[in-house]
């Protein structure tokens, strides 16, 4: 399975990606293994379908928020690896030397989002 995933992404997509999330090689390859088990279709991408196969997400009670939080950007309902991975980004711990993407500006604006979706769809 390791050599599946080098052969799949490439080390500078990893730098880029480590560069702007703040996760280990080891963690973006463990992380890309998920997506591309989540991509049945073998496209790149993941829709909300594949999202809601995950037993442990189908049962959360916030699974409606956590789900659409990843499809903000998105403008054909499907995410690609780099899109998964900003989004996770935002869920890590926040760190001096962290990325952009899990700064605590952007930690806020992802939870006034998360905030804003349950109000409107209460």
């Amino acid at each position: 399975m390791g050599n599946k995933v080098s052969l799949l992404l490439q080390p500078e997509e990893i730098a880029q990606i480590q560069d702007e999330t703040g996760f280990t090689r080891s963690q973006i390859e463990r992380l890309y293994s998920r997506f591309t088990s989540l991509d049945r279709s073998g496209s790149g991408t993941i829709s909300r379908e594949d999202f809601l196969r995950i037993p442990e997400l189908a049962i959360n009670p916030l699974c409606d928020r956590i789900v659409h939080s990843f499809f903000v950007n998105s403008t054909d309902d499907r995410v690609n690896f780099r899109q998964f991975m900003q989004v996770l980004a935002h869920f890590r711990p926040i760190k001096k030397t962290g990325s952009k993407l899990n700064s605590r500006e952007e930690k806020l604006k992802c939870e006034l989002f998360c905030f804003s979706v349950h109000i409107i769809n209460f």
